[in-house]
């Protein structure tokens, strides 16, 4: 046993809970090192801790804690530290110097039980006297929990999650529905759920945890773009992960077929051999039914908000349009105008140079030109910043056109209907099945719409391939693709190697004054080389900000040259730390004012619509006294984090392509190298190409290259819409 003060945190790791700090023993002499599980611990805490002393060859005698319990500081000058530690939200040390030089050792009982003195404090208002009273009572609930979690292993960031979400349920919920956690809380995934389960005596073969063990599957899968597994492969993978007998998992799975945790549902094979038995997560079924019902009624209606389209002198009208634009489509592009403002649902694809944009204007022209009502939008806010850019007309994102409200609902579905005759979506290959399907509902009968998009790059993040299940051949979804490169296109590099990469084709790298090749074989050079061209080179060339017009896209998130090393090298090269420039660290990361950042999960209940996985922004502000950071978004909305959710957030100096998906940038920077192998694929590097306004710089191997440009895309996602296309938008029947 060991009693003393926490001086102050050495390191702390916010994800394990892991700490070195130095304690005060109040018998003279050097502070004492301990480390272990501090979990919550803050500096002028006096501590009573259980564990044990040990040696370090390089640092010496310590003591490792096993847990602890902690005891209200008795002092003037602990009170002082306790309260500047920024342990309760709204006291920084200023103001905590003010209370204990007002209150003396009395501060923390006036805290406890009579906090509507704190006015007394100069300068201390109602309002925030308030603030200081409820985040003391939540401390005091969070350290409650903590200590109860202390013993199965659950960090600090954590815990103070888990007490949000349960609140006075927590430690209940925790014992008695530990995988409850793996759904309900951010950061939490089946594994740690499994761990607190087996710590709070859980048994391994318990049905409760086998049953979570494959929604878990199910939602891992969804992850990876699914929207069902095929039975077996659902079976195989649960059997692996959960290390229990087929049988048993079988079993489980029927009882949640049962219960309707999951749909199981026969899909008929292309070949019309033995049909697929799928497994799906409930809200994907409903979603994938639902679109395809949707948009099935969308064209079969015999209402029409344009109906002038349906009986107009095309020839009169694309001259008309000739002389407004002065500029003549091509063949393919008056069909595409036609259909848009003809067919109720149609698609516009094709890559790039190949006039989408200029497609789009000449429709939204002529239909405003009859009166029509437009509106414009895209999946991210850079993507309908760029939309509003090219045809001069406002464009929202999707999640704001909608009114998305706290928890996911829509303000515009199919019973209050948005307000529009001709609806146009941009950058449409980013739509995952659960975005489509709210946007679908939200089509009035009779309106128009178009989804504009290139169905060669990446599919979306989210679960689903929607736009390639439209264009799978045998639906009924009108569409047109664009495959003339218009000469002013032509001149690009950036445009030409893009053609040149979807044909499986290698780019060309000399003589061109928008496309770079810098060889280097090994990852680390590639690494060191790629923040040498983002920092210093492409500034003092191009004259872009490295910050804002620059762009690092790695194929994958690890290694060496991946997006996660080369943020901390791109942070130290462009927002190195400063004296007086604020910062907050986080588990592996530093946050400053300044870092460009990523949300990396949907959040509906942020910002005035949502803040969604892929956003990008810079940090704004960082308040250590309030304890929060402020994010200026892509949109141009501050978006304020507690510090308890800034897992939520990574650096975005360098993203993985598929992060940036929907978004251009003056500069792409790529590395490449043999280490991301697996990842390396034609339509990986495509997209990643084709996210570039002006110039594209490759960095690394030109072997990994050439694997890029000949490796075909792995094969398709399992999604059934095509086929509920295909049936008229009816589902298939249930497997026996």
């Amino acid at each position: 046993m060991l009693e003393g003060t926490l001086e102050r945190i050495t390191f702390a790791n916010e994800e394990s809970g892991y700490t070195v700090a130095r304690i005060d023993t109040g018998r003279g002499g050097d502070l004492v090192t301990v480390v272990g599980a501090l979990l919550g611990a803050q500096p002028g805490e006096a501590l009573r801790m259980r564990g044990r002393w040990g040696s370090h060859p390089q640092y010496g005698r310590q003591f490792h804690v096993d847990d602890y319990t902690t005891v209200l500081p008795a002092t003037v000058q602990g009170i002082r530290r306790y309260l500047g530690s920024g342990l309760i939200k709204g006291i920084g040390p200023k103001l905590a110097e003010k209370i204990v030089d007002h209150f003396g050792v009395a501060a923390l009982d006036v805290i406890e039980q009579e906090p509507a003195r704190l006015i007394e404090v100069p300068k201390l208002g109602p309002k925030r006297t308030k603030l200081i009273a409820d985040a003391w009572e939540e401390q005091k609930a969070i350290k409650e929990v903590m200590i109860f979690l202390q013993g199965v292993g659950v960090s600090t960031s954590l815990a103070v999650k888990i007490y949000k979400q349960y609140h006075d349920d927590a430690i209940r919920t925790v014992k008695e529905e530990p995988y409850r956690l793996a759904g309900d809380v951010w950061g939490i995934g089946f594994k740690t759920a499994d761990t607190i389960a087996k710590a709070v005596g859980i048994p391994h073969d318990s049905p409760q945890r086998v049953k979570a063990g494959l929604q878990f599957t199910l939602s891992e899968s969804t992850g990876d773009g699914n929207c069902y597994l095929p039975e077996n492969e659902l079976i195989a993978e649960a059997v692996k992960i959960l290390a229990v007998d087929t049988g048993l998992v079988i079993e489980c799975l029927a009882e949640l077929v049962t219960e309707e945790g999951v749909v199981r549902e026969e899909i008929p094979t292309d070949d019309d051999e033995v049909p697929t038995v799928a497994i799906y997560l409930v809200p994907f079924h409903r979603a994938e039914v639902a679109l395809a019902n949707q948009l099935s009624r969308l064209l079969n209606t015999s209402a029409d908000r344009m109906p002038v389209f349906a009986d107009v002198d095309w020839h009169k009208a694309l001259d008309w349009l000739r002389r407004a634009t002065g500029a003549e489509l091509a063949e393919a592009q008056e069909r595409a105008v036609k259909l848009a403002l003809t067919e109720k649902v149609a698609v516009l694809t094709g890559g790039p140079g190949c006039g989408k944009s200029f497609t789009v204007r000449s429709i939204i022209a002529l239909a405003q030109a009859k009166k029509a009502k437009v509106i414009l939008a895209a999946p991210t806010g850079r993507a309908a910043k760029r939309l509003t850019e090219l045809t001069g007309h406002d464009a929202a994102t999707v999640h704001r056109l909608l009114q998305l409200q706290p928890g996911g609902d829509a303000a515009y579905d199919r019973d209050n209907p948005l307000d529009a005759d001709l609806v146009v979506v941009d950058e449409a290959s980013m739509l995952d099945l659960l975005l489509a399907n709210k946007l679908a509902k939200a089509i009035a009968p009779g309106a128009h719409l178009l989804l504009v998009g290139d169905v060669d790059q990446l599919p979306s993040v989210g679960a689903g391939e929607v736009l390639r299940d439209l264009l799978a051949p045998g639906t009924p979804i009108p569409h047109v693709r664009l495959n003339e490169v218009f000469r002013q296109a032509a001149e690009s590099g950036v445009v030409t190697n893009a053609h040149r990469i979807n044909a499986g084709d290698y780019p060309l790298t000399h003589g061109l004054t928008d496309f770079f090749l810098f060889h280097v074989e090994e990852s680390e050079p590639t690494a060191e080389l790629t923040v040498d061209v983002v920092a210093r080179r492409i500034p003092r060339k191009f004259r872009f900000n490295p910050r804002t017009d620059v762009q690092v896209l790695a194929p994958m998130h690890r290694g060496p040259a991946g997006a996660g090393a080369l943020n901390q090298l791109l942070q130290e090269a462009i927002t190195p730390a400063r004296e007086g420039l604020p910062e907050r660290r986080f588990g592996g990361r530093i946050f400053r004012v300044g870092d460009k950042v990523t949300q990396i999960r949907n959040n509906y209940d942020k910002g005035a619509n949502g803040v969604f996985n892929g956003t990008q922004g810079v940090v704004s502000a960082l308040d250590n006294e309030a304890q929060t950071m402020t994010v200026r978004t892509d949109e141009d909305e501050d978006i304020d984090y507690d510090f308890t959710e800034l897992d939520e957030l990574v650096h975005a100096y360098a993203v993985t392509i598929h992060r940036s998906q929907g978004s251009e940038y003056p500069c792409v920077v790529i590395p490449l190298t043999t280490s991301a192998w697996m990842m390396l694929q034609r339509n990986l590097l495509y997209t990643a190409v084709t996210r570039a306004k002006k110039v594209v710089v490759l960095v690394g191997s030109k072997k990994a290259l050439g694997q890029a440009v000949r490796t075909v895309g792995s094969g398709r996602r399992h999604t059934a819409l095509d086929h509920r296309l295909r049936r008229g938008g009816t589902g298939s029947r249930p497997a026996a």
